[in-house]
């Protein structure tokens, strides 16, 4: 069987994998954000934070809980760092550099796991599960939490309230993610990834001295690493890591734990609004994209250039003999088109164009199918912006499921679009002009213009993959980055709430002759369409100087 039948029966599997739970999971996700009962568990987690659950939150106090839950967030998990040394179970590490603890702070909060140090000889086990693990379920419980919101504020009418942020964090934590990472964990522990809490011990001499590895809590933080789109891993080398991602059939396990929450929140969509053909046609949307953008990543890895392309079948620097370029490119395109950012394989080593197809995927907004509740919300998001382009093309007031989007609507997705871009182009710009970020830099030329732009997209829509080849570690790019991160995840969400209480309030327009039927194949064109321009018109120059001008010239 050749590389390439190989690479399409993995995709098919997985495709008929994600179609098996789309429904059952959709629909239970979409009870679980509905229900009014709250199990025990909960209620004591209520009682101990002093949180009432039926309380009803207008935008502003959704946000402000968003905000300060974050905020403490950051604050609690920078102190474990900075304290590390003391702490039991640290294996001797000392406690993190202001910077790199700011940094890590906001990243892990921030659901973008950037991580620009070595994570087994930086981080002890009581920082790696009881900080950084915590964080991926919660900061993915936020953005799940934000996207139900906005759902609410859809299919409510004259009324200003999207729900209680504390009863839908609490709800996505213990209903959702945490029993599905209980199972991943399993099934990644039958695989062969290690779970245990050893200490650093000698593995055997390479190139002439010991090598040392440290155990740790692994399958238990790769599956909510993955379901939870966050992607810091427990070892510098991430998924290509033997004990986090030993086999082939992991590797595609672990793809599928990527896409689910993201794909099946679409069906969560559908039935909140009471209208499940609107969900597939966010999910057709979705599926397109990261369809073609698979296919499209294949193509360009699997291409026959020169002698050492032919011997290796493809473009095999950079990637694991284990997965090859089909395991590859599936995650490649799995993380970068959602706000994962783990990694089998080293971006860095992709051709000119397969580096700009990881990069381009991030700079869609991650919405194909996305993170974990901010897919939704960002594809919504250009979901009014399409319909608000249909608007002006028949001369009529646009309207998304018996919405009237106005002026203040639009503004606020205006808003919204234009923020990440504004931070990586910006952030880009200023890095390059000055002279000591630049020294970061491994390449030169248009590929070292890639690492930089890379560093800050992955950063701003809190991705957190490398493009590899850049020391990230300084103060500079842990300070920049680490703002770039916060905004970028934040700032978004101050625009999505404010969306949200604005359509809550108004009431139902009923539906005409002349209204554009956003359920059929002809709008998910449309979004697909207004998804592309957007992000052509925003990122092309960049591109056009760095992955572009690399893979003409080679």
């Amino acid at each position: 069987m050749s590389s390439q039948i190989a690479g399409v029966l993995q995709l098919l599997a997985l495709i008929t994998a994600l179609a098996l739970v789309h429904r059952p999971l959709g629909d239970y996700m979409a009870k679980v954000y509905s229900s009014g009962r709250h199990y025990r568990p909960e209620r004591w987690i209520y009682r101990v934070i002093g949180a009432d659950p039926a309380a009803e939150m207008r935008w502003p106090a959704y946000l402000r809980a968003v905000l300060a839950f974050s905020a403490v967030s950051v604050l609690l998990l920078y102190l474990m760092q900075r304290v590390q040394g003391s702490l039991p179970g640290s294996l001797g590490f000392s406690s993190i550099d202001p910077d790199q603890a700011f940094n890590t702070a906001v990243s892990f909060v921030a659901n973008t796991n950037w991580q620009p140090y070595y994570g087994e000889q930086a981080m002890g086990h009581v920082v790696q599960t009881g900080g950084l693990a915590v964080q991926n379920f919660v900061s993915a419980a936020v953005g799940m939490a934000v996207a139900v919101a906005l759902v609410r504020g859809f299919s409510r009418s004259r009324t200003g309230e999207l729900g209680n942020f504390w009863t839908d964090l609490v709800r996505g934590t213990v209903r959702i993610l945490l029993p599905i990472s209980v199972i991943g964990a399993v099934v990644l522990v039958a695989c062969g990834a290690i779970q245990n809490f050893s200490g650093i011990h000698q593995v055997g001499q390479f190139l002439g001295g010991p090598q040392e590895w440290n155990g740790g809590a692994v399958a238990s933080q790769e599956a909510i690493k993955e379901l939870g789109t966050n992607g810091g891993g427990y070892f510098n080398a991430n998924s290509s890591h033997p004990f986090e991602n030993p086999t082939p059939l992991s590797n595609l396990f672990e793809i599928f734990l990527i896409l689910l929450i993201p794909f099946a929140l679409t069906r969560t969509f559908g039935r909140m609004v009471g209208s499940p053909k609107q969900g597939y046609a966010i999910l057709g949307a979705m599926a397109v994209i990261w369809i073609g953008f698979t296919a499209l990543m294949m193509w360009t890895e699997f291409a026959h250039r020169g002698p050492a392309f032919e011997i290796a079948g493809g473009a095999m620097e950079g990637k694991e003999t284990r997965f090859g370029i089909a395991g590859s490119s599936l995650f490649a395109v799995a993380t970068t088109l959602t706000s994962t950012g783990a990694v089998n394989s080293f971006h860095s080593s992709y051709t000119g164009f397969g580096g700009g197809i990881t990069m381009l995927g991030m700079q869609l907004g991650e919405i194909a199918p996305g993170g974990v509740g901010s897919g939704l919300y960002g594809m919504l998001i250009m979901a009014v912006i399409a319909v608000f382009i249909a608007g002006l093309m028949v001369g009529r007031t646009p309207e998304y499921l018996g919405k009237k989007i106005g002026t203040r609507q639009i503004k606020l997705a205006a808003c919204y679009i234009l923020v990440t871009p504004a931070l990586v182009l910006g952030f880009t710009a200023v890095a390059m002009a000055l002279p000591t970020p630049a020294d970061s830099m491994t390449n030169t030329g248009a590929h070292g213009f890639s690492e930089i732009l890379y560093a800050y997209t992955s950063g701003a829509n809190n991705n957190g993959s490398a493009f590899a080849g850049l020391n990230a570690d300084t103060p500079w790019f842990n300070t920049t980055i680490g703002i770039a991160m916060a905004l970028g995840r934040f700032l978004p969400m101050v625009f999505v709430l404010a969306l949200a209480g604005s359509l809550a309030e108004q009431q139902p327009v009923p539906t005409t002759a002349g209204t554009l039927r956003t359920d059929k194949p002809l709008y998910a064109g449309l979004l697909v369409g207004t998804i592309l321009t957007v992000t052509g018109l925003t990122y092309f120059p960049a591109l056009a100087l760095g992955p572009l001008a690399e893979g003409l010239a080679s």
